[in-house]
């Protein structure tokens, strides 16, 4: 993946199949403390922790129709590469909380790409699912709220 915002769609769209009808989408640009942080929530299934530690491995994955789960592990390696960090918190029953950081300023972070394309795809495609996307830069907060709507 090129970009860091089709990072955040595949692993909303992992949220949406583990039956999250909350999602919570944070992205904080911070240059001046020279981090990028993406912060994914749901209120899905969860995971337990054995799955949670298999999780980021490329050849592992709970899907019946394909053999491959790579969304998580590119994700991490993305922000390794770039001298970040990755985290993932799960809980059966209460769903599931993705952290990645970046260096901001970092010759190999992706871009962010087009979230504004993102988010819209992503409240079209599942208008059943509350959905809430914040982002702070330096220009201020933008929140959407997709009950607000």
């Amino acid at each position: 993946m090129e970009e860091l915002s089709l990072h955040i769609l595949d692993v909303v769209e992992n949220s949406i199949a583990a039956g999250a009808l909350r999602i919570e989408v944070n992205i904080t640009e911070d240059a001046t403390n020279n981090i990028l942080a993406i912060e994914i929530n749901d209120n899905g299934k969860g995971m337990s922790e054995e799955t949670v530690e298999k999780v980021l491995d490329p050849f592992y994955t709970t899907r019946t129709t394909r053999r491959v789960g790579m969304g998580l592990s590119l994700l991490s390696q993305a922000s390794e590469e770039s001298n970040g960090t990755f985290n993932i918190r799960s809980k059966i029953g209460e769903g599931t909380e993705v952290k990645a950081t970046f260096q901001y300023d970092h010759i190999d972070r992706k871009p962010i790409g087009d979230l504004k394309s993102t988010f819209i795809a992503l409240l079209t495609s599942y208008p059943e699912i509350n959905f809430v996307f914040t982002h702070i830069d330096e220009d201020g907060t933008f929140i959407l709220d997709s009950n607000d709507l």
